[in-house]
């Protein structure tokens, strides 16, 4: 199951907000009851998502948090910006083919 957070980044680039501030826009809460992450305040201008609303953003936001993980996977397997310019400099080639199986091995949703 996805994050609240996530789904929420997904209603509201469905609607035309490319980012969303959980410090200034939309703040959440957890519940104390158990019953979960709510939304406690909603300052972005489109309505506040419906649970069903955000319900229907369970699999693009699966699919996101998904794709974090491999962002995540491939930037630490490229190494230094500075080592891949020196290796692109001394061959290109190899350079193509560690990243191409970098890509190959942690593929995206």
């Amino acid at each position: 199951m996805a994050n609240l957070s996530t789904k929420i980044k997904m209603y509201a680039a469905a609607n035309g907000v490319a980012e969303v501030d959980f410090i200034k826009d939309v703040m959440l809460q957890d519940d104390s009851d158990g019953n979960g992450v709510y939304i406690k305040e909603w300052n972005l201008n489109i309505a506040q998502p419906t649970d069903a609303q955000l319900s229907a953003q369970e699999t693009a936001a699966n699919t996101e948090e998904a794709n974090n993980v491999v962002r995540s996977t491939r930037k630490a397997a490229y190494g230094d910006i500075g080592e891949q310019l020196d290796e692109i400099y001394k061959d290109i080639d190899a350079w193509k083919a560690r990243i191409k199986s970098i890509k190959d091995n942690n593929p995206k949703s």
